[in-house]
C-alpha cells in the first residue's frame, strides 16, 4: 500500500458547521467551516484550489467542479477531476503552485494538511476555508457549505436533499436490525482497523453493525491478531488500496475460531467508496449494509 493512501485512509475528525449565505449572486458570503472560523467572501468563490482529493468530489457534487483551478494528487473522481492543475500532495502541496493560480477561495483539510503552510497562506491574504467531517450524515452539510461559497445553492441544496434522502431509506431499513459484530479492516502489516470517531464507524451503524474496536479513541489505530480472535467478529470487512479484493482477506481463513471465518462472511468494498469523505458514502453504506444482511442470514435457525 502506498504511503499517501495509507496516510489518506487515516484522517478524518468530529465537525460541527454552520452555513450563512447572503443574497444574489454576487452578495457577500459568509460560512463558518469546521473549525468555527468565519470565511467571508465578498461573492462567490470562481478560482477555487481544493488540498485533498475527496474536497473535489464534494465540490462537483455541489454544482461548482467548473470553479476548481487546481487541487492535488489523487484527485480522480469525477472523470472531470483529471484535468484540473495538480498543486502537489495533500500533505506536501506547492506553495508558489497554489499562489500562481491566484485563487479567491482554498478548501483545505484539517487533519491532512499542515497546519504552517495553510497559515502561510493565510498570511497572503488568501481566504482558507477548513473542512473535516467525521459522520456520514455530515456530508449533506458539506454539499450545502460548498455550493454556498461557490454560489451554487440551487445545484447544492438539491444533491444534499437527495443525500438525506436516501439515507433516511437506508437508516430506516438498516439501522434497527439485529447488530452485526464487524471488524472493518485498512491494511495487513501493520493491521490496521478504525476507531469509534472515525467516519467509516458511522457508515458500520447505519448498517446496524457494531465495530468490534468502536471504544478505540485513534481513528486508525494498530491492533493486534489476538485482538481481532478476541473479539470475534462475526463479519470481516476489508478495503485495500484498489479495485480488487486484497489476497489478505483471506488470510483470516486460518484462524478457524473466528464467526466471521466458521460464516464465510469476509467482505470487500472499493476504498473509494467507504474511506472518502465524500457522497459516494452512500454507495460504500449500501454494500456494506447488503454484506451485514448477508451475514444476519447466515446465523443458525432455532
Amino acid at each position: 500500500m502506498g504511503t499517501y493512501q495509507l496516510k489518506y485512509t487515516m484522517k478524518c475528525m468530529l465537525a460541527v458547521a454552520l452555513i450563512t449565505f447572503c443574497g444574489p449572486s454576487l452578495a457577500e458570503v459568509v460560512v463558518r467551516d469546521d473549525t468555527g472560523a468565519t470565511v467571508r467572501l465578498p461573492e462567490p468563490a470562481r478560482r477555487i484550489v481544493t488540498l485533498a482529493p475527496h474536497l473535489v468530489e464534494t465540490l462537483f457534487a455541489a454544482g461548482a467542479g467548473d470553479k476548481l483551478v487546481g487541487t492535488v494528487h489523487y484527485s480522480n473522481f469525477p472523470e472531470a477531476a483529471k484535468t484540473i492543475s495538480r498543486v502537489g500532495s495533500y500533505d506536501r502541496f506547492d506553495l508558489e503552485s497554489v499562489v500562481a493560480l491566484k485563487p479567491d477561495l482554498i478548501i483545505a483539510w484539517l487533519s491532512g494538511n499542515v497546519p504552517a503552510s495553510l497559515d502561510k497562506l493565510r498570511a497572503l491574504g488568501f481566504p482558507v476555508y477548513v473542512s473535516q467531517i467525521d459522520r456520514i450524515d455530515d456530508v449533506p452539510s458539506e454539499i450545502e457549505r460548498f455550493s454556498a461559497l461557490a454560489g451554487t445553492s440551487e445545484i447544492g441544496n438539491a444533491a444534499a436533499k437527495r443525500f438525506r434522502e436516501r439515507f433516511a431509506r437506508l437508516q430506516q431499513r438498516y439501522s434497527k436490525l439485529p447488530p452485526v459484530r464487524t471488524f472493518y479492516q485498512i491494511w495487513k502489516q501493520p493491521l490496521m482497523t478504525v476507531g469509534g470517531k472515525q467516519i467509516i464507524s458511522s457508515v458500520i451503524r447505519l448498517c446496524g453493525g457494531e465495530n468490534v474496536f468502536e471504544q478505540l479513541e485513534t481513528l486508525a489505530p494498530a491492533v493486534t491478531i489476538e485482538a481481532v480472535i478476541a473479539a470475534n467478529p462475526e463479519a470481516i470487512v476489508a478495503s485495500g488500496m484498489g479495485e480488487s479484493r486484497p489476497e489478505w482477506l483471506d488470510d483470516w481463513k486460518r484462524w478457524a475460531s473466528i464467526t466471521a471465518v466458521v460464516r464465510e462472511n469476509l467482505f470487500f468494498i472499493h476504498p473509494d467508496l467507504i474511506q472518502r469523505h465524500t457522497p459516494r458514502l452512500l454507495d460504500g453504506a449500501e454494500l456494506l449494509c447488503q454484506q451485514l444482511e448477508t451475514a444476519r442470514r447466515r446465523r443458525p435457525h432455532g
